[in-house]
């Protein structure tokens, strides 16, 4: 008996071991990544906005564009107005923005969008295009730290991808603090082990040149992500700037929220499906750690599920110990992995804009995983660009 429970501790255990040790180790190597020498201005950009029925935030977003600390003769800004039935489009102009619309019954989303906009934006003079989504600010550092690492040899780079409204509730809170550390802590540690730090979509810069060698021709639900992997398979890893950001509306309303989660989670579960055994097979073969880096940030769930994987171990260990007291030693190791998890969401906490309010919101954890559980039951088969509910 004390052999067999042994092994299913083990079995239970082998995932959020794993897991843990990989969060552990990027919080270890999150410090401050050092800024690249300024780049002389010279470099031509278009920012992209692809917009779908965005009328509500889109002139928000370009008059925060329009303050860019980039001569203004060397960047364009254009909205994609794809399948708008609102004033997108108009309000876009009125803006000063240049703006394609897009009408398309079949080919629907904002890869196609993208797609669109990516094969204009090769017929002028950029030499590199920024996405930026229709709900976002920007710092005015923006295009001078994609400049500075393009400039140094980079093909794709994403700055950080922050949260716009932090402290609307305390969903909005947790969630910038899961952003601190998803994008800034992963990212840093990321960019500091020279692996790709992959794509967040908003934020996102690409050359014409990449753009040309790998044309982007993806329209999952998460494009953005699926383009990194795919890049990173092919040897070209995605550079981080950490000094700018883009920091994207998030939705206070529990449906809106709902939605929009579920459309995200749903979305990474179904590329790490079709990638994670390539990379990994890309990764022995080629003896590629960006590739082992990408499987693993794949393979590594959402921080609730790995508590889940945890709770689910200390519940084993600890009917193994009554069963048999000399296994009473395994409780020791989710308390470590607990430890190892929360010394992760700290740093997150610490990169995060929230201050110390957000850490009493943290008593929301086990309600917030228990919601993200119900949005997964709730909202599936979201395959299309569906705009979220906004106040």
């Amino acid at each position: 008996m004390s052999t067999a429970l042994h092994i299913l501790i083990l079995l239970v255990a082998i995932a959020p071991v794993l897991s843990c040790v990989y969060l552990g180790v990027l919080t270890l190597l999150s410090a401050r990544l050092p800024t690249p020498r300024p780049s002389s201005q010279d470099m031509v950009f278009d920012v992209l906005i692809p917009a779908h029925n965005e009328s509500q935030v889109i002139a928000r977003t370009l008059s925060n564009l329009q303050k860019l600390d980039w001569p203004a003769s060397n960047y364009r800004i254009l909205v994609i107005a794809d399948n708008c039935t609102d004033d997108t489009a108009e309000l876009s102009r009125q803006a000063g923005a240049h703006v394609l619309e897009r009408q398309d019954a079949t080919r629907r989303g904002k890869g196609y969008a993208l797609e669109h906009a990516f094969a204009y934006s090769a017929q002028g003079p950029a030499t590199a295009v920024v996405v930026v989504d229709a709900d976002t600010e920007v710092t005015p550092n923006l295009l001078q730290a994609c400049a500075a690492r393009i400039e140094q040899g980079a093909l794709a780079v994403q700055v950080n991808y922050g949260v716009l409204n932090p402290n609307d509730s305390w969903r909005t809170r947790l969630i910038t603090i899961a952003y601190g550390a998803f994008h800034a802590v992963r990212s840093r540690a990321r960019e500091r082990m020279g692996v790709s730090c992959g794509l967040r979509g908003n934020g996102a810069c690409y050359t014409h040149a990449l753009l040309r060698q790998h044309p982007f021709n993806i329209y999952s639900l998460t494009e953005d992500l699926e383009y990194g992997v795919l890049l990173g398979l092919n040897g070209i890893r995605v550079h981080y700037a950490d000094e700018a950001c883009a920091d994207a509306e998030i939705i206070d309303s529990e449906r809106g929220a709902r939605t929009q989660r579920s459309r995200w989670e749903g979305g990474r579960l179904a590329v790490a499906r079709a990638y994670a055994g390539r990379l990994l097979g890309h990764a022995w073969r080629q003896r590629s750690a960006t590739s082992f880096e990408l499987a693993l940030d794949l393979l590594t769930l959402p921080l609730g599920n790995i508590v889940l994987q945890i709770v689910l171990l200390a519940l084993v260990a600890g009917g193994a110990a009554l069963l048999v007291p000399a296994l009473a030693a395994w409780l020791w190791l989710p308390l470590i992995l607990l430890l190892i998890l929360a010394a992760h969401v700290w740093r997150g906490w610490q990169l995060a804009p929230v201050g110390w309010r957000a850490l009493a919101d943290l008593a929301y954890v086990p309600f917030f995983i228990l919601w993200k559980m119900y949005a997964k039951l709730r909202t599936r088969g979201n395959k299309g660009w569906v705009r979220t509910d906004r106040k």
